[in-house]
Protein backbone atom coordinates (compact mmCIF):
# COMPACT_ATOMS: atom_id res chain seq x y z
CA UNK A 1 0.00 0.00 0.00
CA UNK A 2 1.56 3.56 -0.81
CA UNK A 3 1.98 5.97 1.48
CA UNK A 4 1.93 9.86 1.87
CA UNK A 5 5.55 11.42 2.28
CA UNK A 6 5.88 12.91 5.50
CA UNK A 7 8.06 15.47 7.43
CA UNK A 8 7.97 17.23 10.30
CA UNK A 9 8.19 20.86 11.26
CA UNK A 10 8.78 22.66 14.37
CA UNK A 11 6.83 26.19 15.13
CA UNK A 12 9.58 28.77 15.38
CA UNK A 13 9.58 32.16 16.51
CA UNK A 14 9.98 33.26 12.63
CA UNK A 15 6.79 31.88 12.45
CA UNK A 16 4.54 33.19 14.33
CA UNK A 17 2.62 36.77 14.12
CA UNK A 18 2.29 39.01 17.26
CA UNK A 19 -0.38 36.65 18.90
CA UNK A 20 2.03 33.83 19.12
CA UNK A 21 0.47 32.01 15.72
CA UNK A 22 1.58 30.77 13.02
CA UNK A 23 1.31 33.76 10.26
CA UNK A 24 -0.61 32.22 7.32
CA UNK A 25 1.97 33.07 4.45
CA UNK A 26 4.38 31.28 7.12
CA UNK A 27 2.34 27.94 6.11
CA UNK A 28 2.50 28.42 2.22
CA UNK A 29 6.51 28.69 3.04
CA UNK A 30 6.13 25.12 4.93
CA UNK A 31 4.48 23.71 2.22
CA UNK A 32 6.58 24.93 -0.40
CA UNK A 33 9.19 23.18 1.90
CA UNK A 34 7.37 19.81 1.92
CA UNK A 35 7.47 19.78 -1.83
CA UNK A 36 11.14 20.80 -2.26
CA UNK A 37 11.70 17.94 0.09
CA UNK A 38 9.77 15.30 -1.27
CA UNK A 39 11.34 15.97 -4.87
CA UNK A 40 14.81 15.57 -3.17
CA UNK A 41 14.48 12.89 -0.71
CA UNK A 42 11.90 10.71 -2.11
CA UNK A 43 11.83 11.22 -6.14
CA UNK A 44 15.74 11.88 -6.22
CA UNK A 45 15.37 15.33 -8.05
CA UNK A 46 16.84 18.15 -6.10
CA UNK A 47 15.95 21.31 -6.73
CA UNK A 48 19.53 22.25 -6.88
CA UNK A 49 19.93 20.18 -10.01
CA UNK A 50 16.04 20.23 -11.28
CA UNK A 51 16.37 23.79 -11.99
CA UNK A 52 19.41 23.84 -14.19
CA UNK A 53 16.92 23.29 -17.24
CA UNK A 54 13.70 22.29 -15.44
CA UNK A 55 11.08 24.06 -12.82
CA UNK A 56 8.04 22.26 -11.02
CA UNK A 57 6.16 25.72 -10.42
CA UNK A 58 2.70 25.89 -8.20
CA UNK A 59 0.15 26.55 -10.56
CA UNK A 60 -3.28 26.22 -8.66
CA UNK A 61 -3.45 25.64 -4.70
CA UNK A 62 -6.35 25.11 -2.29
CA UNK A 63 -5.76 25.89 1.01
CA UNK A 64 -7.96 25.47 4.28
CA UNK A 65 -6.56 26.75 7.68
CA UNK A 66 -8.54 24.53 10.35
CA UNK A 67 -7.00 24.97 13.75
CA UNK A 68 -4.14 27.75 14.52
CA UNK A 69 -0.58 26.56 15.02
CA UNK A 70 1.45 28.08 18.19
CA UNK A 71 5.12 28.69 19.11
CA UNK A 72 6.45 25.50 19.92
CA UNK A 73 4.32 23.15 18.65
CA UNK A 74 5.62 20.13 16.30
CA UNK A 75 3.10 19.64 12.94
CA UNK A 76 3.33 16.09 10.91
CA UNK A 77 3.27 17.32 7.26
CA UNK A 78 1.61 14.87 5.43
CA UNK A 79 1.51 14.64 1.27
CA UNK A 80 -0.04 12.64 -1.45
CA UNK A 81 -0.45 12.48 -4.84
CA UNK A 82 -4.34 12.10 -5.90
CA UNK A 83 -3.55 12.87 -10.01
CA UNK A 84 -0.99 12.12 -12.20
CA UNK A 85 -1.49 14.08 -15.60
CA UNK A 86 0.37 14.42 -18.89
CA UNK A 87 3.15 17.07 -17.51
CA UNK A 88 1.14 18.05 -14.06
CA UNK A 89 0.70 16.33 -9.97
CA UNK A 90 -2.34 16.82 -7.97
CA UNK A 91 -1.07 16.55 -4.11
CA UNK A 92 -3.25 16.55 -1.39
CA UNK A 93 -1.24 17.47 1.60
CA UNK A 94 -2.35 17.87 5.82
CA UNK A 95 -0.46 19.31 8.51
CA UNK A 96 -1.43 17.80 12.05
CA UNK A 97 -0.27 18.77 15.08
CA UNK A 98 0.88 16.98 17.94
CA UNK A 99 -3.11 16.31 19.24
CA UNK A 100 -4.31 15.41 16.03
CA UNK A 101 -5.82 18.14 15.13
CA UNK A 102 -5.33 19.81 11.17
CA UNK A 103 -4.17 22.63 11.12
CA UNK A 104 -4.08 22.92 7.36
CA UNK A 105 -5.63 20.96 4.45
CA UNK A 106 -5.59 21.46 0.77
CA UNK A 107 -4.78 20.90 -2.90
CA UNK A 108 -1.47 21.99 -4.83
CA UNK A 109 -0.92 21.24 -8.68
CA UNK A 110 2.28 21.16 -9.89
CA UNK A 111 3.71 21.43 -13.48
CA UNK A 112 7.03 19.82 -14.71
CA UNK A 113 8.34 22.28 -16.94
CA UNK A 114 11.43 22.90 -19.22
CA UNK A 115 12.87 26.21 -20.14
CA UNK A 116 15.05 27.08 -22.87
CA UNK A 117 18.82 28.25 -22.49
CA UNK A 118 18.21 31.75 -22.12
CA UNK A 119 15.23 31.08 -19.46
CA UNK A 120 13.20 33.56 -21.54
CA UNK A 121 10.57 30.95 -22.39
CA UNK A 122 9.47 28.08 -20.52
CA UNK A 123 6.56 25.14 -21.64
CA UNK A 124 5.10 21.89 -20.15
CA UNK A 125 7.14 18.51 -20.56
CA UNK A 126 6.02 15.73 -19.77
CA UNK A 127 7.27 13.72 -16.90
CA UNK A 128 9.48 10.78 -17.68
CA UNK A 129 8.15 6.69 -17.41
CA UNK A 130 10.98 6.72 -13.77
CA UNK A 131 9.88 9.82 -12.55
CA UNK A 132 5.53 8.40 -12.80
CA UNK A 133 6.53 4.82 -11.41
CA UNK A 134 8.41 6.80 -8.62
CA UNK A 135 5.52 9.84 -8.18
CA UNK A 136 2.46 6.86 -8.20
CA UNK A 137 4.55 5.32 -5.30
CA UNK A 138 2.87 8.09 -3.46
CA UNK A 139 -0.72 8.02 -4.70
CA UNK A 140 -3.55 6.87 -2.02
Amino acid sequence: MNQPFIKTEKIRFKHVDYAGIVFYPRFLEMLNDLVEDWFEEALDRPFHEMHETNGIPTVDLKVQFKNAARLGQVLQKKLWVKNLGFASVLCGFEFIDETGKTTLSGEVTLVNVAFNKDRNDIKAEPFTEAMKVKIMNFQL
